[in-house]
């Protein structure tokens, strides 16, 4: 693959609070030269919903020597709030481009899930369980999904285009059924589980019927076994009615596991000829380990890295197995 990459999370807010809390600029410096540095990535995706954070995250990777794909993440906005966001932050992204470094702007991702208006429910969660509960209503709400996705998709493009020169695209879900035609780069958030094992590859290659580069805008699983089986869903094991936040059940730690399924989504995205892709992601951070397997919210983690009580970063079979993936 001419792109090796990874997500990074800055901090997205979402209903219960911010996907990370503490960002400190030190900690974002060490964390891109380890991912240019010891995972070898030649890539990385920022994403999260403050474009202050994108920015100053978005710089210490180019400084790192990485390409930059700038990804606002908003979640629970409404289309009208998102517009103004993206012109936003696609004049920053043109300013860092203009500085010399390598950008590609994403428009948003799996805004079906995670904006207001493109399916029903209050939050991300309530609508990210109706997709995946699958019930009556759904293949009514999916069928009309695309015509209201890609007219606002035409209309974001045609607003950060005015602003940013460089390439485009957005990180799409298959239901969505995006319109490819203004964009740079067909991206999609492919994570394999039980459903789709067997079409998988299929899926991948479909891809290309587009007629552009591919890029994999996510692709991962926790780190529990069975979690390869759930894909994108993995994390629904975290019991978010408790306080604190723990497992639904007993789960048992499986790196390797983890590291397996990274491995053999790498082989198929590299045989069917798949530009760039980013695994999702370099660490949870709302996800710590705990020495308590009830509370080692760390399985429910598509991260690199473990975090550790005291803040402290711990690589993962899945890290090591990605650095050596990215050097061969």
């Amino acid at each position: 693959m001419r792109g090796e990459g990874v997500h990074y999370d800055t901090g997205t807010a979402v209903s219960d609070g911010w996907s990370r809390e503490t960002f400190d600029p030190a900690d974002v410096r060490r964390d891109m030269r380890t991912i240019a540095r010891d995972l070898h990535c030649t890539a990385v995706r920022v994403t999260g919903s403050n474009p202050d954070r994108l920015t100053l995250a978005a710089h210490e990777a180019a400084e790192a020597g990485l390409e930059v794909w700038y990804s606002p993440f908003p979640c629970d906005l409404t289309a009208e709030e998102l517009l103004p966001l993206l012109a936003d932050c696609a004049d920053r992204a043109e300013q860092l481009r203009r500085g010399g470094a390598e950008v590609v702007l994403v428009t948003g991702g799996e805004l079906s899930l995670f904006a207001h208006g493109f399916l029903p429910g209050d939050d991300f969660l309530t609508r990210i369980a109706l997709v995946a509960g699958r019930g009556p209503e759904l293949p009514g709400l999916l069928q009309a999904l695309p015509e209201r996705i890609n007219a606002f998709l035409a209309e974001a493009v045609a607003t950060v285009r005015q602003r940013f020169g460089g390439k485009v695209t957005y990180a799409s879900v298959p239901f969505e059924r995006v319109d490819w035609t203004p964009f740079d780069y067909v991206a999609a958030d492919a994570y394999r589980a039980a459903g789709n094992a067997a079409t998988y590859r299929d899926e991948i290659r479909a891809l290309h019927r587009h007629g552009r580069p591919v890029a994999i805008a996510e692709f991962g699983c926790c780190t529990y076994r069975g979690a390869a089986d759930r894909g994108g869903t993995g994390f629904l094991v975290v019991d978010r009615t408790q306080d604190p936040w723990r497992l639904n059940g007993s789960y048992e730690r499986d790196e390797e596991g983890q590291a397996a399924y990274l491995r053999d989504l790498l082989r198929i995205f590299d045989e069917e000829g798949v530009d760039t892709a980013f695994w999702y992601t370099f660490a949870g951070y709302r996800y710590p380990h705990h020495p308590d397997p009830s509370y080692d919210l760390d399985l429910a983690s598509y991260g690199l890295v473990r975090i550790d009580q005291d803040r402290s970063l711990h690589l993962k079979a899945a890290f090591h197995a990605l650095a050596t993936a990215y050097d061969s």
